[in-house]
């Protein structure tokens, strides 16, 4: 099949990281990569460079016209017109396909011609803005993906991008929404406010077109998600030796939308890792240690949300044994790739760029590809075993265990309380609230921590609620009483 041609414009200097970063994507990414081969100024041999004929040519051969613009106008030629401009005005001449994508800067900043033009392309075609490379890279994605199916090149979209007929919008849970925009204005300085339209919201992240909404919106924010993807789950189990074998000590399956899958499923491993508490030589809040830092473990957790083929019967699978912890994902790197590319620098290209997104904008993911390095830097930092990553029929990332398991925290000490109780016992420091002993602890499940560690402490009369006759109290602490003091003591 004939490839498409996509020809990228943009001011030279301003967006020579990005057009780079774009150019590239579309080359790499599975879907893409088949059918579209971009052009970029820089691919021209340097003899041609200067010559405008050429890219004026390219224009005119190619299927799709890509333009970013943002606060620089450019170089003007003689009649003061800059090469995007005359670019644009040369797509336009030939019936291109256009698609704008507009910086995230005001009017004021902009050059005063850069704004007359901006406001030319506004009149003539639909534009949309970005902040940052993700951004357009999420945007572009979901408009070459629509042109694929108007022209009735592919007939079915890529799952995250393909608008869901069986979904409605009393489906998605407008509170998830609000939070999320809360987390991504803070984290990621997210652009609309918490007052916005839930349909603006998935409009603008491209997870809604037409009154349709897409699978990547159902997993993300959805009631229920498992009622239309039952194999969005994560099986997480625990063994005491080295291999599969029945009983299973330690065995759940978690369910929920993709931000509760990764919170559910890191705090289920981390709460059967070694813990031990740290000195306030240097900080005033008691640091607290995992045996495998929680980094390593929540980064090998996402991507597998993040990348993992959501087509597939297969479910992601996490596995803690005595030596290691293994993360099993139903998908496949990018094509082309090996597992040595995640080893060294690399792009990122996931393979679901609408989910992704919004995990990026909450916090859960990095955006240039250093999540794998980042795993392996912080390993040799803790004095770990380097982690594998393994391409077989399904993904797999083996994180390792230090050599000898320490026991610190199962409560041995006392025979009275298990590890949860062990825990939070350790980090109470006078007065604490939920959500700061759940930070001591690193962990992030609200009803994982309630269930498993805050309930049963409570029960045994260990720790006391400073406002006990109200629940629900804005103000409310716990605190340690004479008996979980006494079991602290002998811990410490």
């Amino acid at each position: 099949m004939k490839l498409i041609k996509v020809f990228i414009s943009s001011v030279l200097n301003e967006f020579s990281v990005v057009r780079k970063a774009l150019y590239e994507y579309l080359l790499s990414d599975p879907l893409l990569g088949k059918f579209f081969e971009p052009f970029i100024f820089e691919s021209l041999p340097a003899t041609d460079n200067n010559s405008k004929t050429v890219y004026l040519k390219e224009v005119e051969l190619c299927d799709i016209y890509i333009g970013l613009l943002g606060v620089d106008y450019g170089f003007e030629d003689g009649e003061g017109i800059s090469p995007t401009e005359m670019e644009f005005d040369h797509a336009i001449k030939y019936h291109k396909t256009k698609l704008i994508f507009i910086n995230n800067h005001t009017n004021c900043e902009r050059h005063p011609k850069e704004a007359t033009f901006i406001k030319k392309a506004q009149e003539l075609i639909v534009r949309k803005r970005f902040q940052f490379v993700d951004d357009l890279k999420a945007s572009v994605y979901a408009s070459l993906v629509r042109y694929l199916l108007d022209k009735e090149i592919i007939r079915t979209s890529p799952f995250d991008a393909t608008l869901n007929s069986k979904v409605k919008l009393e489906n998605i849970d407008a509170a998830k929404i609000k939070f999320f925009v809360r987390i991504a204005k803070s984290k990621r300085g997210f652009p609309l406010s918490e007052e916005t339209d839930i349909t603006t919201v998935l409009t603008h992240l491209n997870l809604m077109s037409s009154g349709h909404i897409t699978n990547a919106a159902v997993l993300l924010f959805g009631n229920s998600p498992q009622n239309f993807f039952i194999n969005s789950e994560i099986r997480c189990a625990h063994f005491h030796g080295t291999e599969v074998a029945k009983p299973i000590p330690s065995y759940q399956v978690y369910k929920g939308d993709v931000f509760q899958l990764v919170n559910q499923s890191i705090d289920f491993v981390l709460s059967k890792l070694d813990f031990s508490i740290g000195s306030r030589e240097k900080s005033v809040q008691v640091p607290t240690n995992y045996e495998i830092p929680r980094e390593i473990v929540a980064e090998a957790i996402v991507n597998a949300v993040a990348h993992r083929d959501y087509t597939s019967s297969a479910s992601i699978q996490v596995m803690l044994f005595r030596d290691r912890l293994e993360i099993w994902n139903p998908g496949s790197l990018p094509f082309g790739w090996d597992t040595k590319k995640l080893r060294i620098p690399h792009s990122s290209v996931p393979a679901n760029p609408l989910l992704a997104e919004p995990m990026y904008l909450s916090g859960y993911i990095e955006r240039l590809g250093t999540g794998t390095i980042d795993m392996i830097r912080i390993a040799h930092k803790c004095g770990l075993k380097e982690p594998e990553f393994i391409q077989e029929d399904d993904f797999r990332v083996i994180i390792y265990r230090t050599e000898q398991a320490t026991g610190q925290a199962t409560g041995q000490a006392t025979g009275q309380v298990n590890e949860f109780v062990t825990r939070i016992i350790l980090v109470l420091e006078d007065e604490m609230k939920r959500a700061e002993i759940m930070k001591a602890l690193k962990l992030s499940h609200r009803e994982n921590f309630i269930n498993n560690y805050l309930e049963p402490t409570i029960k045994k009369g260990l720790i006391e609620q400073k406002y006990p006759k109200s629940q629900n109290h804005p103000n409310q602490k716990y605190r340690l009483t004479k008996a979980g003091l006494k079991i602290k003591k002998e811990l410490l």
